[in-house]
């Protein structure tokens, strides 16, 4: 089943951004498609592919910082050939 991920990281420190940079670049450089927009960034890929490689990335994420917080959401399709139609 294929799923699409949006992620907002939001370091609570005053070097956030590097956090957010570093987060962003171990996305890119995974199998899957990435798009970002200056709110968040979205991912979507084969479920049982997609959550492990998130769950990792997560996890070094927030290991290299002392308070954090991620919001995510979950779609159960892939819409990165979403286009508006108005």
């Amino acid at each position: 089943m294929n799923i699409s991920v949006d992620l907002t990281l939001s370091p609570l420190s005053d070097d956030f951004e590097q956090h957010v940079i570093d987060f962003i670049k171990a996305l890119r450089a995974s199998k899957f498609t990435v798009l970002e927009n200056p709110l968040s960034t979205q991912v979507f890929g084969e479920f049982d592919q997609l959550m492990p490689f998130l769950n990792e990335k997560i996890k070094a994420s927030f290991e290299n910082q002392d308070i954090c917080v991620l919001t995510i959401k979950v779609v159960k399709t892939d819409r990165s050939e979403y286009e508006p139609h108005f």
